[in-house]
C-alpha cells in the first residue's frame, strides 16, 4: 500500500515547473519549500496514510509556496489590552511618526558624518543632547535595548569585580532575564545583601570591600512585596557609594519621562527623579512607557558614561540608523513632565477614558447586524487592563472591551477565527468568555475591527 502511495509523490523539478514565476522569493528557499513538504507527504505515503493524489499534492505545496511568499510580520489589531504587549513589539508607533523617519532615511543619511565639518560624525549626536535635556544629566548612549545597556554598564564599572545587589531586587523579567545571570554575564561577582523582603543601608555598607566595583539598584518594575519589607531609599544608597566611592547603577526597567499620576495613570518612578537621587549610572527602556523603538537608554555622569562608549562591546550593542530617527521623532512628542502630544501612541492609549472607549463599542455594536450580534452574544463592558512589559504593575487601568458569548460554537474556535481572519485580531479568553479589548485598538482600526466582527 505504502509503495502505491510513494509513487504519488511529485519531483521537485515537477513541481517548480509549476510555480509562478513572479513569486517574490528565492528560488534556493523555494526549493527548500518543496522539498520539505514532499519529505512530510512521504512520511504520510511510507506509513500507508497518504490520501492525496499526485495533482492535489502539488497544489498544496504551491499553496504552502504562496503563503510563505507573504510577508510573515504583518499589521494586527490588539484586542488584548495590554498596551505594551511583548509579542505584539510593545510600544507602539504612530503612521505620523513612522512616516516622518521613512522620508529622511531613503537612500543616505548623514549618520556618522558631520556635514559641518566634513569629517566623520558621531551616530549618539542625534539623539544625545534631546535625551540628556529632557533627563537632566550630564550624558547619555542609546543601545539596542535596557539587557545591553545593563550589560554593558556592569561590564565596564566593574569587570572582575564585585557587584552589590539586594536579593530583594533580583528581578526576573519575560524572556528569562534575571539580574543575577546579566550580572554574571558581565563577568563581575555578584554579592547578595539583605532579604528577599527586608535589606538595610548596613548590609550594603558592611558588603563594601576594595574588590567593590559597583552597587547595583533594580527598579522591582513587574511585581511589588508588601508586608514586612525594607528597602533603602536610593538617595541613602547615592550617599553610600559617593562615600565609599563606588558607582551606582540604577536598572530603572520602564523609563517614564512623565508624571504618569497628572496624565491619570498609576503611579511610576520617574527618570528625573532616579537621576536626582544621585545615581551615576542610569539605564532604561525605550520601548516601554517612554513609548519608542526597542532600545536602551543609559544616562549619567559623563565621565562613566565615556567609558561605556569606549567599551568594545558597545559597537555590539550601537543601534542603526531606523532606532536612533524612531527615537530622535519619539522623543520630541515630549513637551514638558505632564505633557506629551497625541503622536505618541503610546501615551495616547494608555490615556484614553473608559467612556471614550465604551462609546467606541457602542459605535461598533450599532454597525453589526441585529442578527450576527445576538449570535455572537456581543455585548460591551467595562473591563480593567495591565500597561504590559513589566509596566505600571501594581494598579490596573480602566478600559472597555467587547464580550462575546457565542451560541453556535465554542470561544476558542471564535478566537482562532479572529486571529487568522483576512483582518487579524488577537483577543483573550476567561471564564468560557471572549473579550476584545479596546484599549489598544487604534482609531483608526475602528472600522477594520467592525469588519472583522461581521467577517468571522
Amino acid at each position: 500500500m505504502s509503495k502505491n502511495q510513494l509513487q504519488q509523490l511529485p519531483s521537485v523539478s515537477e513541481v517548480l515547473l509549476e510555480v509562478k514565476p513572479d513569486t517574490k522569493l528565492h528560488i534556493n528557499y523555494i526549493t527548500s519549500i518543496i522539498k520539505s513538504e514532499i519529505g512530510l507527504f512521504r512520511g504520510q505515503a511510507k506509513a500507508g496514510k497518504l490520501k492525496l493524489q499526485r495533482g492535489d499534492i502539488v497544489k498544496k505545496i504551491l499553496n504552502e509556496i504562496a503563503r510563505l511568499a507573504e510577508p510573515s510580520l504583518i499589521n494586527i489589531i490588539n484586542g488584548t489590552g495590554v498596551v505594551l504587549h511583548t509579542g505584539f513589539g510593545r510600544a507602539p508607533l504612530s503612521k505620523k511618526i513612522i512616516s516622518k523617519v521613512a522620508i529622511r532615511l531613503e537612500g543616505y543619511v548623514n549618520l556618522e558624518f558631520d556635514l559641518s565639518s566634513g569629517k566623520r560624525g558621531e551616530r549618539q549626536n542625534h539623539v544625545s543632547s534631546i535625551i540628556t535635556g529632557i533627563c537632566g544629566t550630564e550624558s547619555s548612549l542609546i543601545v539596542n535595548n535596557n539587557a545591553a545597556a545593563v550589560l554593558i554598564a556592569l561590564n565596564t564599572l566593574a569587570e572582575g569585580q564585585d557587584v552589590i545587589v539586594s536579593r530583594g531586587q533580583e528581578v526576573e523579567i519575560g524572556g528569562s532575564f534575571r539580574i543575577p545571570d546579566v550580572i554574571r554575564k558581565s563577568h563581575c561577582n555578584l554579592v547578595e545583601v539583605g532579604t528577599t523582603n527586608r535589606t538595610h543601608l548596613k548590609d550594603y555598607e558592611q558588603a563594601i570591600t576594595k574588590n567593590t566595583g559597583a552597587i547595583l539598584w533594580a527598579h522591582t518594575s513587574n511585581y511589588v512585596v508588601k508586608g514586612f519589607t525594607k528597602e533603602v531609599p536610593l538617595t541613602e544608597l547615592a550617599g553610600l557609594a559617593k562615600k565609599k566611592r563606588v558607582p551606582l547603577v540604577a536598572d530603572l526597567g520602564s523609563g517614564a519621562l512623565l508624571d504618569m499620576e497628572t496624565i491619570h495613570l498609576p503611579s511610576e518612578e520617574m527618570v528625573n527623579s532616579i537621576v536626582k537621587s544621585g545615581a551615576d549610572v542610569i539605564t532604561f527602556s525605550g520601548d516601554k512607557l517612554l513609548g519608542g523603538p526597542q532600545s536602551g537608554i543609559i544616562v549619567g555622569k559623563n565621565r562613566f558614561l565615556k567609558a561605556i562608549h569606549k567599551n568594545p562591546l558597545y559597537r555590539t550593542y550601537r543601534c542603526g540608523k531606523w532606532t536612533i530617527a524612531l527615537m530622535e521623532e519619539t522623543l520630541r512628542t515630549y513637551r514638558s513632565e505632564n505633557v506629551v502630544t497625541n503622536d505618541n501612541l503610546s501615551m495616547k492609549l494608555l490615556t484614553t477614558s473608559q467612556n471614550t472607549l465604551l462609546k467606541r463599542g457602542q459605535k461598533i455594536l450599532v454597525s453589526i447586524q441585529k442578527k450576527k450580534v445576538k449570535d455572537l452574544g456581543l455585548t460591551v463592558v467595562e473591563s480593567m487592563v495591565e500597561a504590559g512589559s513589566g509596566s505600571l504593575p501594581v494598579e490596573s487601568i480602566p478600559s472597555a472591551a467587547l464580550q462575546f458569548k457565542p451560541r453556535t460554537i465554542s470561544v476558542s474556535t471564535l478566537a482562532k477565527s479572529f486571529r487568522t481572519g483576512d483582518i487579524p485580531v488577537v483577543g483573550y479568553i476567561k471564564g468560557n468568555i471572549f473579550y476584545i479589548d479596546l484599549k489598544a485598538v487604534l482609531f483608526n482600526q475602528v472600522d477594520r475591527l467592525t469588519q472583522a466582527i461581521r467577517d468571522v
